[in-house]
């Protein structure tokens, strides 16, 4: 974990992807002047002739480059103008006809997108080596045309790599995510002319790999990325064969032999370890095996091949690989920098992890989270900013139309025997008990609100944390926590239940007196509804990803259960296609 990566107050490291977070609105960020130490000693421009020029605004104001793979640019046209406009108009990429030491750095860094997660066809990495071999060959020399059409490339290529690498080649706001990376673009023009352009060949890696996410887990993800890249380029995508019922240890399963294969080529059945190919006989050591497996693909840890199971394995190792790289677009979405170590919940992972200053993972522990249809729990980030204890549920009145008003009509004493009560929308009771048909009416359209007064029968169990937000969404406790007991648990109306609501309580209030645990078990269980502000925000993040490395390498997967990773894919694959 690495809170204060490059300088920052803190950082965020989450084990997973993905993802995602509100961030700072604002200008656009200009790059931040170069140190000394990032500068070569500085060559004078090559200048263009008349007609080299000419040719190269021309190709500027068309916002369409038919040289390039993807030829549009036109959000960037703004950015390439000013670039160019900064220097004369002069060439920046090349000195004499022939490319800079700078051009064939970054000619190679666009080659090598695809280990960043990126594709190097969108930076044109498969064509610089042509294009470069052209240029020294050449004989006579080039036109000034053709240099200009090389170096107005290198600048858009870069630029897209910069940004996309920066903030990703999606931004989350198209996807209906509550998430805005717009304050954290860059001023490209700056970045390119005071980072790049003279840079030495150290200093400009160094400045590409400072635009990338900070974080430990982002890396981790970038390293495990070739690893299943190789070990899907040797898998058949042979399909383990769905069995009639669960497979129990001690049962014959035809696919015992793919299994054992599958288990040792992802690592959860170690190489030494000798499997018997023609026993089919589920049992030791493979059962071990499936219980590492099950592990790391959030399921239940019974050793059972079960629908679920089978299911993971038989997914093709080229999706984990693409889950890896969706994953690393969504650390791109994630604000560098927090005012205080944030509370994090992964969706897919139904998990909610919290740090403290000195970056230790302090708190873990299982979460519930909205329904995979109909109530999904959003995306964002919001500070937290105060915590109630013994809460009112304030029933949203879609919850109200869809599910109690026909409870009511079956059961004249649903209300009191639930701890309801209906009050106008200014607060002021109505009923606690029987219901009329014409208030049946007005809380059908809302006139009358329905809430369930504080104490251990309340939906909202006996503390909520609030960060104000568009969703009205906020962390509680729940007077049902045996569903924290399942693997797969999306089962609220979009708010998020934790398992251990003590424990976050004394982590979020840790620096507040008298806020111990012994006073808030108390608070919980005594008294009326209490209000407690926090005397610093706490960012929260709701997160999603189905791909994440652990410190120890061990990499780990989750079911894409409300078809994100489906709609950032289709997005990513009409990025430039447009």
């Amino acid at each position: 974990m690495n809170f204060r990566a490059y300088g920052g107050p803190f950082s965020l490291e989450i084990l997973v992807l993905l993802l995602v977070v509100g961030i700072d609105g604002g200008a656009t960020v200009r790059a931040q002047g170069p140190s000394p130490m990032a500068i070569a000693s500085s060559v004078p421009p090559q200048h263009l002739s008349a007609e080299g020029e000419a040719a190269l605004r021309g190709f500027i104001d068309a916002g369409n480059f038919t040289d390039l793979r993807w030829p549009n640019f036109v959000e960037y046209e703004d950015q390439v103008k000013s670039f160019y406009d900064s220097g004369g108009y002069a060439l920046v990429w090349l000195q004499g006809g022939q490319p800079t030491p700078q051009a064939v750095t970054i000619a190679h860094v666009l080659q090598d997108a695809d280990s960043k997660g990126l594709s190097a066809e969108d930076y044109d990495g498969p064509r610089w080596a042509e294009r470069i071999a052209r240029l020294r060959q050449a004989s006579p020399p080039s036109s000034d045309a053709d240099l200009a059409k090389f170096d107005l490339a290198m600048t858009v290529c870069t630029m897209r790599y910069v940004s996309n690498l920066h903030i990703g080649r999606v931004n989350p706001k198209t996807l209906g995510l509550g998430l805005n990376v717009d304050g954290r673009k860059y001023d490209l023009s700056v970045f390119l002319r005071e980072r790049l352009v003279n840079a030495d060949s150290e200093s400009l890696k160094t400045a590409l790999a400072r635009v990338e996410p900070p974080f430990d887990a982002y890396r981790r993800l970038a390293a495990a990325l070739p690893a299943y890249e190789e070990l899907a380029s040797k898998d058949n995508a042979e399909q383990l064969p769905v069995p009639p019922k669960t497979v129990n240890p001690g049962d014959t399963y035809a696919g015992v032999p793919r299994l054992a294969i599958r288990l040792r080529v992802v690592g959860d059945l170690p190489a030494d370890t000798i499997v018997s190919p023609d026993a089919p006989v589920y049992q030791q050591p493979l059962v071990d095996a499936l219980k590492k497996f099950q592990a790391r693909h959030g399921l239940d840890t019974d050793g059972r091949l079960g629908a679920q199971t089978i299911k993971q394995l038989n997914v093709p190792l080229s999706q984990r690989v693409e889950q890896i790289k969706l994953a690393m677009e969504r650390w791109r979405w994630v604000p560098h920098h927090f005012s205080s170590p944030p509370i994090i919940v992964n969706i897919p992972e139904f998990i909610l992890r919290c740090w403290d200053e000195s970056d230790h993972n302090v708190l873990q522990m299982r979460v519930v989270v909205g329904k995979a249809y109909h109530h999904k729990t959003p995306v964002f980030s919001e500070d937290m900013r105060y915590m109630i204890f013994r809460p009112y549920w304030d029933v949203p009145p879609d919850i109200a139309r869809a599910e109690m008003i026909a409870k009511i009509r079956q059961n004249p004493d649903y209300l009191t025997k639930n701890n309801f009560e209906l009050t106008t929308r200014n607060g002021t009771l109505v009923s606690e008990g029987a219901v009329s048909g014409d208030v049946l009416g007005r809380i059908a359209s809302g006139a009358v609100l329905v809430r369930q007064k504080p104490g251990p029968k309340n939906a909202l169990g006996l503390v909520k944390f609030i960060f104000p937000n568009d969703y009205s969404v906020y962390l509680h406790s729940t007077e049902a926590p045996e569903l924290f007991a399942r693997s797969q648990r999306d089962f609220s109306h979009g708010c998020i239940r934790v398992q251990d609501p003590v424990a976050l309580a004394v982590w979020v209030l840790r620096a507040q007196t008298p806020w111990d645990r012994e006073h808030i078990i108390a608070a919980m269980n005594d008294g009326d509804n209490r209000r407690v502000n926090l005397t610093r925000p706490i960012p929260v993040l709701i997160v999603y990803g189905t791909a994440g490395v652990r410190p120890t390498g061990e990499v780990q997967f989750y079911d894409d259960i409300y078809g994100y990773d489906t709609e950032l894919e289709e997005a990513l694959a009409k990025a430039y296609t447009r």
